[in-house]
């Protein structure tokens, strides 16, 4: 995903902010109270009373990789809500690296934006937020039940808190070139299919697979759907450490064979957009992302996009899950100056699932479904996609994607092994060599222990 330098758009009018001279503020009471006892001595049609000055709701969030959701998210949905709203609504895009940084900042001075939104649940801010919990219940009296991925993205189950708020989510799917598997005569449907195949397209095009074992958001998705396809997690469904686990040692084993026998070392430092240019390049076989990939092929046309095309998640011997590549997660600061504002906002917004899930070319999805009744048929038929079924594979996307934390709800320990990449690091270690899988999973689920410890003594997990 690119990432362009920060913008802030205000979206409306701003209201004078001029300081007013001393005594000033006496004045315009006298001369108001002048002009009612001359106002009163005229014919009443005559009087137009003045309009409140609007309310200012700012908010941040990234720099979509769809440039086409921002121009309708900044300059058509906030702008005709603020016009409905009289509010001045103010959009601060950053990019998606900047965003932890920025909030912690605006914690630390207690001020700054009343919304901000998150590309991961930010279980962790709780004690920061508003309970969001009215949100959801207006949006279900409205609009019906959200997704369970939603709200076990967003719900403390300990202290019965909604720590935040999500419209949308973002599957995972595995893009791969069609013609280098068709050519080895495998289909990429498991890991261990993936593997072979892997195997077979290095040795006969020297292509690698290009799945990310570094610090970033990507590596992070893809390397917890391989750890769930084992059947091993952070955690269970109770939310107590898990990853010390015969499954867990079995997935790093089989990722330590993947990277020896279909990757190079390129992946130990990728960023967030290095598996798209990879596969843009032609350089790549296989890798996991959310449709990035194949849409900015489609925009810039970009001839080997065409070759390009989208799996569900692998399976493994345990499962076929694939982790949300993102989840849309706003959160109300306690210090924000215009909460009531705020939860408007979100309930409307999630109002527009529709044309939000338009703008993004199919990138956001809907944590309320109902409000896209026409999904499956939209994706059936893409006038863009070549193949134009090419979308249709997310037709039960709901089914096989799964939140941070599964199978138990996001909190704050998985939030801070997040922030700390504990498993990518993990995975690099075993597959590189650096450590044996049995150390990498001793030394790396110890920590994650230490990190729940730490989060159960502050009666959040």
């Amino acid at each position: 995903m690119n990432q362009s330098r920060p913008q802030k758009t205000a979206l409306t009018a701003s209201p004078n902010t001029t300081q007013s001279a001393p005594g000033s503020g006496r004045r315009r009471i006298v001369s108001a109270a002048g002009a009612a006892t001359i106002a009163g001595q005229l014919n009443p049609a005559w009087i137009r009373p003045a309009r409140a000055a609007p309310k200012v709701l700012k908010i941040m969030q990234w720099n979509h990789f769809v440039p086409a959701f921002d121009e309708w998210f900044n300059k058509k949905f906030t702008r005709e809500w603020g016009e409905k709203n009289n509010t001045e609504v103010i959009v601060t895009n950053v990019g998606m690296t900047s965003i932890a940084g920025r909030a912690a900042a605006e914690i630390s001075k207690k001020q700054g934006h009343d919304l901000c939104m998150f590309l991961s649940p930010p279980a962790s801010y709780e004690d920061n937020v508003i309970d969001h919990k009215d949100i959801y219940a207006e949006c279900e009296r409205k609009y019906g039940k959200p997704l369970g991925i939603a709200i076990k993205s967003t719900f403390n189950p300990i202290t019965k808190k909604y720590f935040g708020f999500s419209d949308s989510y973002v599957p995972d799917p595995v893009n791969y070139r069609k013609d280098l598997w068709d050519d080895v005569g495998v289909a990429p449907t498991s890991w261990l299919a993936i593997l072979e195949g892997g195997r077979k397209i290095k040795q006969k095009h020297g292509i690698p697979v290009g799945i990310g074992m570094s610090n970033e958001l990507d590596s992070s998705m893809a390397l917890r759907s391989i750890l769930h396809s084992f059947g091993a997690a952070e955690q269970n469904a109770e939310g107590q450490p898990t990853l010390n686990s015969r499954q867990a040692l079995e997935a790093l084993k089989f990722a330590k064979a993947l990277y020896t026998e279909t990757m190079t070392d390129e992946i130990f430092s990728w960023d967030a957009s290095s598996n798209n240019r990879l596969m843009l390049a032609g350089k790549g076989s296989l890798t996991l992302n959310a449709i990035s990939v194949t849409r900015t092929g489609e925009s810039e046309k970009i001839a080997i996009a065409n070759k390009i095309h989208l799996a569900k998640p692998a399976s493994g011997p345990a499962a076929q899950l694939g982790v949300m590549h993102l989840m849309n997660a706003y959160v109300i600061w306690k210090f924000a100056r215009n909460i009531d504002g705020a939860k408007k906002f979100l309930v409307d917004l999630a109002g527009q699932s529709r044309e939000a899930f338009l703008a993004s070319g199919f990138y956001n999805f809907p944590t309320f479904p109902q409000l896209v009744p026409d999904l499956n048929q939209l994706i059936a038929r893409d006038p863009k996609a070549v193949p134009e079924d090419k979308y249709a594979i997310f037709s039960d996307a709901d089914k096989w994607t799964v939140n941070v934390g599964y199978p138990g709800y996001s909190n704050a320990a998985v939030d801070e092994i997040w922030k700390e990449w504990l498993l990518p690091r993990m995975f690099a270690d075993a597959a590189s060599g650096r450590l044996k899988p049995e150390e990498a999973l001793d030394m790396y689920s110890k920590q994650s222990k230490q990190i729940f410890d730490k989060w159960r003594a502050r009666r959040k997990v």
